[in-house]
Order: structure tokens, then C-alpha cells, then sequence
């Protein structure tokens, strides 16, 4: 079986082209199942089916980058990104050649409109533009003969063929003019092309440079080495060197080396990085610490819990890096046309160069209008467009805690008309607690029978990871009430736990559970009934005998609301959002919650099953009068990973359990498209709003790009644009939809 996927940079591409001709030279390997490449990132997400040979990853790798060595590109390490950036200046050497040779070229044409005449003799036009056109435009013609002979063509091509033939028609005229004749040449504009076109490239450059400051970012969270607690003391090791149950000491103002435990002392953390939470998190004993984040005044030891690639840094990069190798299906409309769009405009050049020659025009004035078309129509901002507007919505979003796994959901999210909540640890704390223990039997020692029965319960429950089970074992340990780890005991999904406690075999769930079990009606229903109408969430302890199952306890359990959670549903309906909340609780408490939230009566829906909640989804989607509506749901746990992946748009919210672990959180992130780094439904907003202003920015620039080359080829095909012109025009919409795209890093939530 070879990876599943891997990544690798790709130098030397400069247009949609480029990108197409990539794709189809990796897609011929044998084994390859899907590839995506990213002009704004230089790079390709490769993915691989299991193959038949046997050959291994090192072989895979060398096959992949000599195929993109064929295709005329260079491959580069997968790594690049990460790299820090270089200085303001980097690769600016030869603009700067091709300023200062081009200048005296133009300086005649502005010294006409001063009535001088600056004009430079054919020898000296000749000897500054040559170097131009054939040193600093020798990529422009080693791309091109690539494309050539892959039965292709890309912008370097165009720019070849355009600038080559104005400066072959510049030396004709002036290798076969009578002696002492002044002949208009075309030099300048050959090379002024070419300075503009590397000039546009070198801002686009920087530019992009600008949308990875997300990915480098990251990375630079990672210290390179931690201090370690070894027999013979501390050591400081390189990160790569750590291993699960090390002990580390983290000095104050250091970055944690790994996600872990504290052990000892206690601190504030920044987390803002990763979560985007502005307020540093107090950290004690026990709580758990993520490797990248600011450790504050205090000095602790921790013990290490996950490294490399199990950690939530890591999980976060490669959650940024999914979305930014993937492809919008926008972006698929451009694929379509770029397949095309170099050889239609070679066929329109031609056309122009036939007709004003056949026009009574000179063969010169009709070549330098083919040229202008086919500079001004190289394909470049069309490439940029939608990438360039993914990488900096989804690096944004990753600054505020937003992360966005694929950029299907980012493109998505902004059509959401209806939102579904989970209750339970996403609209509510999500850390309940145990309100009261109600014994079933009548008994003169009613205190120690309650006792008793929260050590059975606590002991039942000690091994699960639901909310209600975690109230109860903090109840238990909070009255200082002893209890044992169960004989054994498993989960009924939906319903609650079943197991054996001291040699008695015991149940602990819902009334829904104890009503499809037959429990005997009794003084427990009408205590559970009080309860509910009171808003409290109950369950039944009952234990398993040779006579039946026989109710023990009522337990009453409250939930409280998120902080701010009621103000953010509002802001969504604001929007014009139906919201739905979604419970496996009774009726009554999730009627009462959803009062105290500012939801409707009709907006929930209780009593559901783990696996209803996918299908309540379906039926959210399913519109009898009109288009289906677009839905997105918002969960946190294992549970919810059914719904997450039926909704339109998935959200995963990343909360703590009880013991400051993810608990089902991570399963949740792996079917959302969008993954809420701290629970907060304030988020949900904001990403439903990055996504419509990254769509925008799609839109903007491929209108303008397709707007430019629709409107600037007829132009110059008509004689109102000279080369010059038209070069200016191709490198500054480049710059343009780079700079349209970089606003987005404006954006807050």
C-alpha cells in the first residue's frame, strides 16, 4: 500500500496553464488516483490509490518528481512553505537589470512629447534590448519550448512568441533599410514587455508570499528544542527526540514543546495562535497544555501526551494545508478554459496579423498588433484567482480559531439558509451537573441509601466519556463518596450504560431506555415527571434481576447555557438563518433550555437518537415547495459526526471534557468541513461570513480576469493597444487579483 496522499512544490509555473499541463503529467504515473495543483501555494496534492507493483514510497517520490521535471517545471521540496519568507528585495536582481536597460529605450518616447529628440541610434537599441530579450527572457522561452513539446501552450509561450517577433521585425527593419534612413524600430516595446512581465511576476511573487503567512505561521509555533527531565537532570533535545511520557520543563515565556499535562506549578497560557482567544487560560495540576502555545509567568513540568503528527498543531496545519492544496469547484470553470485558452488566442493573433495585412496595412503595423494580443492575452490572473482567495479567507479564518478543512465547504457555507445545534456542549456548557438523587424505595436510612446508590452510579459510570456520566463521578467525588471501577460495563448508544457493579447488574439511562425495557410503572415516573417539567434532564439507575429490572433511582441533572450563546443565535437570525436545536433529551428539558436560549418551541427537536440526528438533517435539506434547503449543523462529539457529514456545511466545535481532554471532539473534526477551535457560537457567524466574503473575492477576480482578457483582446486586436500597453495591463491584473485577494487578511470575526 503506498500513502495515502503527499505533497510537492512546484517551481517555474506561471499561469492556469501551467497548472493544467502539471495535472495531466502526474496523472499519467501509474497509481496516481486524484492530483490538485495550486499556482498561488507552487505546489500539488497527489493522491495515491493502493497499487499493484510493488514499488515503495522513495520510488513513488522520484517517479512524481521526474514527471514534473518533464513537464518543463521544477520540483521542490514539500517543505518550501514553511521557509521563511525572504527579505522585501528577494529576487528583485533582474527587474532591476531590465529597468535600467529598458529605460533608455523609453526615454526617447517621453523626450518626444517635450519636442527633443532623444532617439537612440539602431546600434544602441539593438545592444540594450538584445540582453533583455534573450538573458533576462530566457525563462520565458525555456517554459514556452516545454509547453511546445507537450503539445501545449502556456503564458511564457505567448510572451515568447509576442516579444520575439516584434524584436525579429525591429532587427529586419533595420538590417534591410537604406543607408542613412531613420526607420521606427520596435525595440523598446520588446523589452519593456519583458521587464513589465517580470516585474508583474516579482509583486505577484511577494504577494502570494504574503497569502502563506498563515502556513509559516504555524510552523514557527513548534520550538525547535525541548528541555527534558532525564536521570542525570535537565537536557535540552530536538522536539523530533520526544517521546509520550516525557517530562518537561517549560520556563516562563517558552512555547510548549508538545501537547501534554502539567504535573507541577501552575501559569497563565496564551492559546491565541491556535484558538484564537484573545484572554490568557489559567492552567493547574492536571489541566492540559498544546504544544505551540505561550507559556505565561509561571514555570511548570509537563508530561508529554501526544508529539509530531498527534498533536493539535499539527492537526491544525494539516487541516490549513487540506484547504489550501484543495480545489474550489468554482475552479473548475477556469480548468475548462485555460484547457483551451492558449491555443484560441495563437489562432486569434494569427487572425489579426491576416487581416490587417490583407487590409492594404503594412506587414509591419500588422505584426505589432498580433503582438499586443498576445501579451495581453496571457492567462495568468485567471490561474490566481480563485486559489489566491482560498489561501487568505482560510489563513484568516485559521488566526481566529476557524479552521477550514476543504474549500468545498468553504464555498459553501455562505448559501447556508438553516443552522442545526446539538444541545449538549455546543449550545449548553456541556458540563452538567448532578442536581439530585432520589431513591426509589422508601428506607429510614435515606441518606445512606442515597450514598450507596451514587457510589453504584459513579462506579458504572467511571469509565464513560458522556457528559451526564461525568456529572455523576464529580457528584460522587465531591460528597466524598468511595466507589470502585465497575466489574464491567458498555454503553448502550442513545440510551445509557449497562454493566456490573459489585456482582449486581445495573442500568443507568434514559426514561425512553426504561420505558422500552417495560420498567414497572411506579412513585420513580411521577418523581421523573416533576423533574422534567422543571427543565431538568433525568435518568433512571435500575438494576437487572432473575425477577425483572427494578428502578433504584431518579437522577435530575441541569446544564447551563454557553456564555454570550443567546446574543450569537440571534445575530444568526438576524441574518435571515432559520436555527433548529437538536437533543436527545426529553422534551420538557430541552423545551426549558431552548426558553432560556431565546429559541422557539418549533424550532426544537427532542428526544432524538444519535442516529436520527443525520436524518433530521436530510428531512432540514428536503424543501417540497422550492430548491432544497442548505444546511449547516454544529456538534462536538462522536455522536454528532453522522449529522456533520449529512449537513451541507459540517462544524465542529472543539470543546474540553471534564478532564480538559478533547474527548470526541477529534472525531467530530474528521467529518466537518469546518472545525470551531473553542466553543463558541459566536464562531459559527464568522465562518458562515468568511466563506461569503471569500466567494466574493473568488468572483471579483474572476470577473476582472476574465473582464481584462475579453475586453483587452478585441482592443488590441483592433489597433488600440501597443505592445508596451498591453504588457503593463497583463502584469498589473496579476497584481491586482494578488491584492484584491490579500484584503481578506483585513477580515475579523
Amino acid at each position: 500500500m503506498s500513502e495515502l496522499f503527499c505533497d510537492i512544490g512546484i517551481g517555474g509555473m506561471t499561469c492556469a496553464s501551467c497548472v493544467a499541463r502539471v495535472e495531466r503529467a502526474i496523472a499519467k504515473l501509474p497509481g496516481v488516483e486524484s492530483v490538485s495543483v495550486n499556482l498561488a501555494t507552487e505546489s500539488a496534492r497527489v493522491t495515491w490509490a493502493a497499487l499493484q507493483t510493488n514499488e515503495d514510497e522513495q520510488t513513488q517520490q522520484a517517479r512524481l518528481r521526474r514527471a514534473v521535471r518533464d513537464a518543463g517545471y521544477e520540483p521542490l521540496a514539500a517543505e518550501h512553505l514553511e521557509q521563511a519568507p525572504a527579505g522585501a528585495w528577494a529576487g528583485f536582481s533582474p527587474v532591476a537589470l531590465g529597468l535600467l536597460l529598458s529605460t533608455p529605450l523609453v526615454l526617447p518616447m517621453l523626450g518626444d512629447v517635450f519636442g527633443q529628440h532623444w532617439m537612440l541610434s539602431a546600434l544602441w537599441q539593438f545592444l540594450l534590448a538584445t540582453p533583455v530579450q534573450f538573458v533576462l527572457g530566457a525563462r520565458f522561452y525555456k517554459a514556452g519550448w516545454h509547453a511546445l513539446l507537450a503539445g501545449s501552450g502556456n503564458m511564457d509561450l505567448l510572451v515568447a512568441l509576442g516579444t520575439s517577433a516584434g524584436w525579429a521585425l525591429s532587427v529586419w527593419l533595420w538590417l534591410t533599410a537604406p543607408a542613412g534612413a531613420m526607420v521606427h524600430l520596435y525595440f523598446e516595446g520588446s523589452a519593456v514587455v519583458i521587464t513589465l512581465v517580470l516585474l508583474g511576476k516579482w509583486l505577484e511573487a511577494r504577494a502570494k508570499r504574503q497569502t502563506t503567512d498563515a502556513i509559516r505561521a504555524l510552523h514557527a509555533l513548534r520550538p525547535a528544542r525541548a528541555r527534558v527531565i532525564t536521570l542525570d537532570g535537565e537536557a535540552e533535545i530536538p522536539i523530533e527526540e520526544l517521546l509520550v511520557g516525557d517530562r518537561l520543563v517549560v520556563l516562563p515565556g517558552e512555547r510548549f514543546a508538545a501537547d501534554g499535562v502539567v504535573l507541577e506549578g501552575q501559569t497563565q497560557v496564551d492559546e491565541a495562535m491556535l484558538t484564537g482567544e484573545p484572554l490568557p487560560v489559567h492552567k493547574v495540576v492536571d489541566s492540559r497544555v498544546t504544544g505551540g502555545s505561550i507559556n505565561g509567568e509561571g514555570r511548570v513540568v509537563i508530561r508529554v501526551s501526544a508529539t509530531g503528527t498527534a498533536t493539535v498543531l499539527a492537526n491544525i496545519i494539516r487541516l490549513v494545508e487540506d484547504a489550501q492544496a484543495a480545489k474550489a469547484p468554482i475552479q473548475r470553470l477556469v480548468d475548462q478554459v485555460s484547457a483551451v485558452f492558449v491555443p484560441v488566442v495563437l489562432v486569434l493573433a494569427l487572425v489579426t496579423l491576416l487581416v490587417w495585412w490583407f487590409t492594404g496595412h503594412s506587414f509591419e503595423v500588422s505584426l505589432i498588433h498580433c503582438v499586443a494580443v498576445l501579451v495581453i492575452a496571457c492567462p495568468c490572473a485567471l490561474g490566481l484567482a480563485t486559489p489566491a482567495a482560498i489561501m487568505a479567507g482560510t489563513g484568516v479564518a485559521a488566526k481566529h480559531g476557524i479552521l477550514i478543512k476543504d474549500a468545498q465547504a468553504l464555498e459553501v457555507a455562505h448559501k447556508v439558509d438553516a443552522v442545526a445545534f446539538d444541545k449538549t456542549g455546543t449550545l449548553t456548557v456541556g458540563q452538567p451537573r448532578l442536581l439530585s438523587l432520589l431513591a426509589t424505595a422508601s428506607t429510614d436510612a435515606i441518606t445512606e441509601a442515597q450514598t450507596l446508590l451514587l457510589a453504584l452510579a459513579a462506579s458504572l459510570q467511571s469509565g464513560s466519556e458522556h457528559p451526564l456520566a461525568h456529572a455523576v463521578v464529580q457528584a460522587a467525588k465531591a460528597q466524598g463518596v468511595a466507589f470502585a471501577a465497575p466489574d464491567s460495563a458498555k454503553a448502550v448508544p442513545g440510551f445509557g450504560s449497562e454493566g456490573v457493579v459489585q456482582g449486581r447488574t445495573l442500568l443507568l439511562g434514559s426514561l425512553r431506555w426504561m420505558t422500552e425495557l417495560a420498567l414497572p410503572e411506579g412513585a420513580w415516573l411521577a418523581q421523573a415527571s416533576v423533574l422534567q417539567a422543571q427543565g431538568a434532564t433525568v435518568s433512571v439507575l435500575a438494576e437487572r434481576t432473575a425477577q425483572g429490572i427494578a428502578p433504584l433511582a431518579v437522577l435530575a441533572f441541569g446544564d447551563e447555557p454557553k456564555p454570550g450563546v443567546q446574543a450569537a443565535l440571534a445575530k444568526l437570525r438576524a441574518r435571515g438563518l432559520r436555527l433548529v436545536m437538536i437533543s436527545g433529551d426529553n422534551a420538557g428539558a430541552a423545551q426549558a433550555m431552548a426558553a432560556r436560549l431565546g429559541l422557539r418551541s418549533d424550532e426544537v427537536h427532542a428526544d432524538v437518537m444519535p442516529g436520527d440526528k443525520a436524518a433530521l438533517v436530510k428531512r432540514l435539506q428536503h424543501n417540497p415547495h422550492g430548491s432544497p434547503h442548505v444546511v449547516a449543523f454544529v456538534g462536538d462529539g462522536i455522536n454528532d459526526a453522522p449529522a456533520l457529514a449529512a449537513a451541507d456545511v459540517g462544524l465542529a466545535m472543539a470543546n474540553l471534557n471534564a478532564d480538559g481532554q478533547r474527548g470526541g471532539t477529534d472525531v467530530a473534526m474528521q467529518a466537518a468541513g469546518i472545525t470551531l477551535m473553542r466553543g463558541d457560537v459566536a464562531l459559527v457567524a464568522g465562518a458562515l461570513d468568511i466563506s461569503a466574503r471569500t466567494v466574493a473575492k473568488i468572483r471579483q477576480n474572476l470577473f476582472w480576469a476574465f473582464v481584462y482578457n475579453a475586453a483587452g483582446i478585441p482592443l488590441a486586436a483592433m489597433g488600440y493597444l501597443s505592445p508596451v500597453v498591453a504588457g503593463a495591463a497583463m502584469a498589473l491584473s496579476s497584481v491586482s487579483v494578488m491584492t484584491n485577494a490579500l484584503l481578506l487578511k483585513r477580515w475579523k470575526p
